[in-house]
């Protein structure tokens, strides 16, 4: 589960294209329009597709759908126009971060919508109008909403047609991608998370101790797991699925990346494991790996959080990670 998943806790103004050229029903014919728009003889002056016509458009535009709503305001109290794809994410969160790289690698536009889960900006009432289970990250295309993190990247693989080896054609070689993503949630992703959280998050940010037998357990489990990634899915490939990076390999670091995060040595003693991590590196760009994981690299020195949001997330986080 992710950060957002685990705090439990994503309009904008839409853009109208032109209108038809026959002009919607009721409304003045284009000529009659230009002729109130821009004047009867700047009309027979300017012909259509000149700048005076397309003002004229535009008037036209606005005048058949009437006057427009105003924007709501955004879960951060601002308003934005929008922008296509709105990706909401905070690279805390490790599949925020994985679904912030595939995009930026494959240069996929889009505007991004930070959410600040240590201040709770998932809780408010303005972000559960675009997420409802107050969590991230949350992928917005227009009216069209995604919720969970593998959905996002597949639609974003399928939509925007990136190259084969992120989720390949071949039914044999999608469905290695598909079993690891179907492992990860319920054994990397768990124990990832509670690493992070038994380690830094809950002592640091929530100021609540955990044992040291606590702790023992977690980073057994957690060995446990990082055993099935290396011994069942990585053998002795260069990508968890084959010779080129998968989307199964950028879910797999970027989660590995949590524990790397609170202080643990989970490449020590792994050398396939190592050269794998530098592989993956290479292949997203280590410019943009490092500035998709600075926030987490830098959890230790999270701040302790507000008394009153730390009543909001503890019952939560507790039942989350036990």
């Amino acid at each position: 589960m992710s950060l957002g998943e685990v705090l439990l806790c994503k309009t904008n103004l839409g853009v109208t294209g032109p209108p038809p050229r026959g002009g919607p029903s009721g409304a003045p014919a284009p000529q009659a329009l230009r002729a109130q728009a821009i004047g009867p003889e700047r009309a027979a002056r300017a012909p259509m597709g000149s700048s005076a016509w397309g003002r004229a458009e535009r008037r036209w535009s606005v005048a058949a759908r009437g006057p427009l709503s105003p924007v709501s305001p955004a879960w951060r109290g601002r308003s934005a126009p929008a922008m296509g794809l709105e990706l909401y994410l905070d690279l805390l969160s490790q599949p925020c971060r994985a679904i912030y790289i595939f995009a930026k690698k494959n240069r996929i536009p889009f505007e991004l919508r930070t959410v600040d889960l240590r201040k709770g900006q998932h809780l408010s009432d303005a972000f559960a109008q675009v997420n409802p289970l107050q969590k991230v990250p949350v992928l917005k295309d227009g009216d069209f909403i995604l919720t969970e993190s593998v959905a996002i990247l597949l639609y974003l693989a399928r939509k925007y047609k990136v190259p084969d080896h992120w989720y390949p054609q071949d039914l044999q070689a999608c469905a290695r991608v598909d079993e690891y993503l179907a492992w990860q949630h319920t054994a990397l992703r768990r124990n990832c998370l509670r690493a992070l959280w038994h380690k830094v998050m809950l002592p640091v940010f929530l100021g609540e101790p955990v044992s040291p037998e606590m702790l023992a357990t977690t980073l057994a489990e957690l060995d446990m797991a990082l055993q099935v990634l290396e011994g069942k899915f990585l053998q002795d490939k260069a990508f968890l699925t084959g010779s080129h990076i998968s989307l199964a390999d950028l879910v797999a670091i970027t989660e590995l990346m949590h524990p790397v995060g609170a202080g643990c040595q989970v490449f020590k003693g792994r050398p396939k494991l190592a050269a794998w991590r530098q592989r993956v590196e290479a292949a997203v760009g280590e410019v943009l790996f490092q500035e998709a994981h600075e926030v987490i690299l830098k959890a230790k020195d999270s701040q302790p959080a507000d008394p009153t949001l730390k009543q909001k997330m503890l019952p939560k986080v507790l039942a989350m990670i036990q």
